[in-house]
């Protein structure tokens, strides 16, 4: 809380502001910010134009509620308005320390982040609910988005790629909440070798495969590192190859001299204007790529994209939710079911041809995340997709601390170790 700004010299002005005047000077500045700052440099909070345009719009509204106030304490209160309104208020900190990799609102006064894959509450606190909804509404404006009854959700990207989600009453009834998955950028193999996520020889393995153009799909949980991982697959794409990236939000940052980026969007504040997933998948089909990679399939874009894998799209990858690869084929199957597209008795046959790994990944009880299992698609029988398990990572001991474990090779054949060679590149196996 705000009880007194600053202490003056000046022992005639008026230098105290109550933490209710406080709060009503705050909701006032935010809105006249929002009304009267251009949207592109509400979206900048730390660039030093959009910030002294904040300051400006600030100052007026002090001006005129707080005319009395003592020169020195105007100038802290504008001082501190301004790097509020033009940053993220209490939750700044956090966002600026690369050590935390998700911050999540659980109520006003409750603040959880994660760091090294450990969720920790916090000492922080917003004001009230209040407070928290103004630090909310200046995080979605910028985005073209709105958050009220009629609309009590938001997923959306942040400008420096993080992404973050936002519910409120009636969805969240003890108030609002918000989460933000920090975006990391430059997270290659070999670093996630050095976090212990795979090894060297299978490293090397999955390489081959993406040179080679097997199309992959990346398994697993909610935060088990599957966008971090295709982004670091990403880097194996040969060079002449064009690709085109379809994502909700835009997650994945390639390194590469030909791809483009697609990002689906939702409907504006009218209703109007949504561009779902499935519609760029079916547009990226005329668009010439040589590889499609959507970041997450989630529902009838999975047949779009096994239409691209069935037509000459080889290498296309992408990510779903499931807990291991069985489960990821019945996902993939019950999505492309969902397009109406084919009669569902088809479906394993048509997802079977189209998928030639599976990489599942799992978060692990001390937060880490590995790869758990690479398998094999190798088709389908009596409507169940058959899966060729290659590796395995068993766990040695978990001593409630750290996980520690191995990989195993299991001691079934590779088929498709013959499309590699017949493709020109070196395989040295799956031996971890």
């Amino acid at each position: 809380m705000i009880r007194r700004i600053i202490d003056l010299e000046d022992a005639g002005a008026t230098n105290e502001i109550s933490p209710e005047a406080w709060g009503n000077l705050r909701k006032k500045a935010q809105k006249k910010v929002m009304d009267s700052v251009p949207v592109e440099h509400l979206g900048k909070y730390r660039d030093p134009e959009a910030k002294e345009l904040v300051k400006k719009q600030i100052m007026l509204v002090v001006e005129n509620e707080h005319p009395g106030l003592a020169y020195h304490a105007k100038q802290n209160v504008i001082e501190r308005l301004t790097n509020e309104i033009s940053g993220y208020g209490p939750l700044e900190d956090y966002l600026n320390d690369p050590e935390i990799t998700e911050i999540i609102v659980q109520r006003y006064d409750t603040v959880i982040v994660e760091k090294d894959g450990r969720l920790d509450i916090t000492g922080l606190k917003f004001d009230s609910e209040e407070h928290l909804r103004l630090v909310i509404d200046r995080i979605v404006a910028p985005l073209g988005r709105r958050l009220d009854y009629s609309s009590p959700m938001v997923d959306a990207r942040l400008p420096d790629g993080s992404r973050v989600n936002a519910v409120i009453p009636p969805i969240s009834p003890k108030g609002a909440q918000l989460s933000i998955r920090k975006f990391k950028t430059g997270i290659n193999m070999d670093q996630l070798i050095k976090y212990g996520s795979l090894t060297e020889n299978l490293k090397k393995a999955l390489q081959a495969c993406v040179q080679a153009r097997l199309s992959i799909v990346v398994s697993g949980g909610t935060g088990s590192g599957k966008s971090t991982f295709l982004n670091a697959l990403s880097a194996y794409v040969p060079k002449n190859l064009s690709i085109i990236t379809i994502e909700n939000p835009i997650e994945l940052n390639f390194d590469h001299p030909m791809v483009r980026q697609w990002e689906a969007r939702p409907a504006n504040i009218e209703g109007k204007g949504e561009v779902d997933v499935l519609s760029l998948v079916i547009n990226a089909l005329r668009a010439r790529p040589d590889i499609i990679i959507v970041g997450e399939v989630r529902g009838p874009e999975a047949f779009a994209l096994l239409q691209a894998l069935n037509t000459g799209h080889d290498g296309s990858m992408s990510t779903l939710h499931a807990n291991n690869p069985v489960d990821a084929m019945k996902r993939l199957c019950s999505m492309v079911v969902s397009a109406g597209q084919l009669a569902p008795d088809l479906v394993p046959s048509y997802v079977s041809t189209g998928i030639d790994i599976v990489v599942q990944l799992s978060r692990m009880p001390d937060g880490t995340r590995k790869l758990v299992e690479i398998a094999e698609v190798m088709g389908e029988k009596n409507g169940e997709i058959i899966i060729n398990p290659l590796v395995r990572f068993k766990t040695d001991n978990f001593d409630g601390e750290k996980v520690t474990g191995h990989w195993e090779r299991t001691e079934n054949e590779f088929t498709r170790e013959n499309i590699l060679k017949d493709r020109g590149v070196e395989f040295a196996g799956w031996n971890p």
